[in-house]
């Protein structure tokens, strides 16, 4: 029997304007872990990996299941919010996955990014790394989630399914579980 196989992207911006919500993202995260836990269809199709960034972006999870403990997401002594070489990371590691995963006989559906800030990037050319990344062949569902003082306008063009804000009582644990769960049900493949 083909296994499913649903590859989870979280990817967190840990830069000075984040900092004070790190706590809600680690406990947002292990929150989605325990939804996981109890839906078996899910702990076998699910993958997650965590991937942070401030001026640099950095893979502090590669992708494993997604009842796996996560590493705690820590701030950085950076200033900047580089969404662009996050994008750029993330592309090369999404290929990378897609292709590991088909290699071992694995149907994968259509990777799920979802991608927590306050939207507010210092690199001006973050559009086009971004282009780059949803016109990829494997292209991810990217679901925006917003803490702090949000930039709404840059998390709309960065969530291209869906963008979530803490501000309106919603909690990461659930808008991630919920969106693994919308996608889990949908058929598509890479």
């Amino acid at each position: 029997m083909v296994l499913d196989v649903l590859p989870c992207y979280v990817v967190c911006d840990v830069s000075f304007s984040m900092a004070d919500h790190l706590d809600e993202v680690n406990a947002g995260v292990r929150e989605f872990r325990g939804v996981m836990h109890a839906d078996r269809r899910a702990t076998t199709q699910v993958r997650l990996c965590v991937v942070v960034f401030a001026e640099n972006p950095l893979v502090v999870q590669p992708l494993r299941a997604a009842l796996d403990p996560a590493e705690a997401i820590t701030p950085r002594q950076e200033s900047g919010s580089d969404f662009g070489s996050a994008f750029t990371l993330l592309r090369a590691t999404i290929e990378h996955d897609v292709q590991s995963l088909k290699a071992r006989r694995m149907r994968v559906r259509r990777p799920m990014l979802f991608f927590i800030s306050d939207g507010r990037a210092t690199d001006p050319a973050w559009p086009t790394a971004l282009s780059q990344l949803t016109a990829a062949p494997w292209c991810p569902e990217v679901i925006a989630f917003g803490l702090g003082a949000v930039d709404t306008p840059t998390l709309d063009r960065i969530g291209t399914s869906r963008v979530f804000l803490g501000r309106d009582g919603v909690r990461i644990g659930i808008a991630l579980a919920s969106s693994v769960a919308r996608t889990v049900l949908r058929p598509d493949h890479v």
